[in-house]
């Protein structure tokens, strides 16, 4: 007799709700039922109100913080597990904790390695992620980690806007790699800001290296945080010049006064995905949904198809 693939069943948790029955319903499916009871002092429990045995599981969730996202998540997977559930992929929009990824001074903990572990622990059987802070998070795991890539997302949208005189710009010398990657698909050239930072969150000073004259700048980041990085250097590529200054960023974390920054900044745009819900809404930030990303590469994965065309720039 032939094999048979078992239904897949789609879950979420709390937070990425909206998201998950976004994926579920472009995977052709129907948001599982999950009850979340909770106690007086902050304690919750998920309760799967299905029978999940033998079939395989995804369960969508971004995990930044705060630590209930992704305490959320392990006790998500643990009920999987103990359910007896054949596979469970944890499907994390936005990995949070990624940018304690190594060790940047003494007595400091490597929290993205201790996120990997504690999820396998847990009974996570896979992973699938979206632009990860740096790439050699996914070396902290020992099971399969399928890391897209959101320019599958944004680059359509790039070329939509038609701008002449294109330039990438990566707002660090950590993410010229990602720029370039940009600039070689459209084409563009390509310039790189040099911060140097004050302590977390707090810029001291930034150069601009390459000429931006009369360019339409777009700055590429995985992640938008407090904003101050992108506005300020959306500000001082005005001052020399540019035309016009956009910036894609994948995850929309938006902390303290970000919108506010963001208001009150030069940048015409700020193009994200919809990985972490917005906890305001703003004129100048457009959302692309990636709903249809994942949901193609959980139906590869489900079926045991190739997913490598998805990062194809």
């Amino acid at each position: 007799m032939p094999n048979v693939i078992p239904e897949a069943k789609i879950f979420a948790c709390t937070q990425s709700e909206i998201l998950g029955e976004k994926i579920a319903k472009a995977f052709g499916a129907e948001l599982g039922n999950v009850i979340t009871s909770t106690y007086s002092d902050g304690e919750f429990q998920p309760s799967y109100e299905e029978s999940i045995r033998g079939t395989r599981i995804f369960i969508i969730g971004s995990t930044n913080p705060g630590p209930e996202n992704l305490m959320e998540m392990l006790l998500m997977i643990d009920a999987a597990k103990r359910a007896s559930a054949r596979h469970i992929t944890a499907v994390l929009p936005y990995f949070g904790w990624a940018r304690q990824d190594r060790k940047d001074k003494p007595r400091v903990p490597i929290a993205a390695k201790l996120v990997a572990k504690m999820l396998e622990a847990a009974g996570a059987t896979r992973i699938i992620t979206m632009d990860l802070h740096a790439d050699q998070i996914q070396g902290f795991f020992e099971k399969p980690v399928d890391h897209l890539f959101a320019s599958t997302i944004f680059l359509p949208y790039l070329r939509s806007l038609n701008l002449d005189n294109l330039t990438i710009a990566s707002p660090d010398m950590g993410g010229s790699k990602r720029a370039y990657a940009y600039s070689k698909a459209l084409k563009s050239d390509v310039v790189i800001c040099y911060k140097q930072r004050a302590k977390a969150n707090v810029i001291s000073h930034m150069e601009l290296i390459g000429d931006v004259t009369g360019k339409n700048v777009v700055l590429v980041d995985d992640m938008v945080d407090t904003a101050g990085t992108l506005t300020k250097a959306a500000d001082l590529m005005m001052e020399r010049g540019a035309l016009s200054v956009r910036a894609i960023c994948t995850h929309p974390i938006l902390s303290g006064n970000a919108y506010e920054k963001l208001e009150n900044s030069k940048l015409e745009e700020l193009i994200v995905t919809d990985s972490i819900p917005l906890s305001q809404k703003s004129d100048k930030i457009r959302v692309l949904g990636c709903a249809d990303l994942f949901a193609q590469v959980m139906d590869n994965v489900h079926n045991n198809k190739s997913i490598s065309s998805t990062f194809v720039m």
